[in-house]
């Protein structure tokens, strides 16, 4: 159940994705170029492929490597966050000369990980290696809510003040404004 997407030979076309810590990331991707004699998308040129950069949170390079036309890359995050994943071609054209098809499936986590392999490796259950990961996914969702709720706080405590202050100024001009308004009357003789 990949997308696919077009871009221009040397455009670049960025993807977020919210990984967690020491999670799998496997990118699986295609290309293919628009031939204008067949009015179709077909399999590129050798030579033509894709440049992959992945940033971390902290707009760390992760990686960034030139690939062949069809292939796939894959990291594994030490830092948990919105990873920016970058693709364009390995073009040298000057201008925009080509119009590409990119296919691309990007499974993280669990989706990713071949879990006989590593239960095979690693003599472990197929179970044992979801809890593992499922484990890793729910703390990183505990801290993702440890955030939410410190910004939440924080908001409700500005938002506390400022009703405060507004409440000040406004018994301030109400005081203010029958202080001035007694002493008129007093000055026309009226009370």
């Amino acid at each position: 159940n990949a997308l696919y997407f077009h871009i221009g030979e040397t455009e670049t076309k960025c993807f977020i994705e919210e990984i967690p810590e020491d999670t799998l990331l496997v990118g699986k991707y295609k290309v293919e170029i628009f031939d204008k004699g067949q009015n179709k998308f077909v399999p590129t040129v050798s030579g033509l492929g894709m440049h992959v950069e992945i940033k971390d949170p902290d707009r760390k390079m992760v990686l960034s490597r030139t690939y062949s036309d069809q292939g796939q890359f894959s990291f594994t995050s030490h830092t948990s966050g919105e990873h920016t994943i970058c693709l364009h071609s390995n073009s040298s054209a000057w201008f925009n000369s080509g119009q590409l098809r990119v296919h691309l499936d990007i499974q993280v986590g669990e989706h990713a990980q071949d879990y006989y392999a590593i239960a095979a490796k690693d003599k472990l259950t197929d179970l044992e290696l979801r809890v593992e990961q499922i484990s890793k996914e729910q703390n990183y969702q505990r801290h993702r809510e440890e955030v939410f709720r410190h910004i939440s706080e924080s908001t409700n405590q500005r938002v506390l003040w400022w009703s405060i202050l507004q409440t000040v100024i406004l018994l301030g001009t109400g005081f203010w404004q029958m202080r001035h308004l007694k002493s008129f009357f007093q000055a026309k003789k009226l009370v």
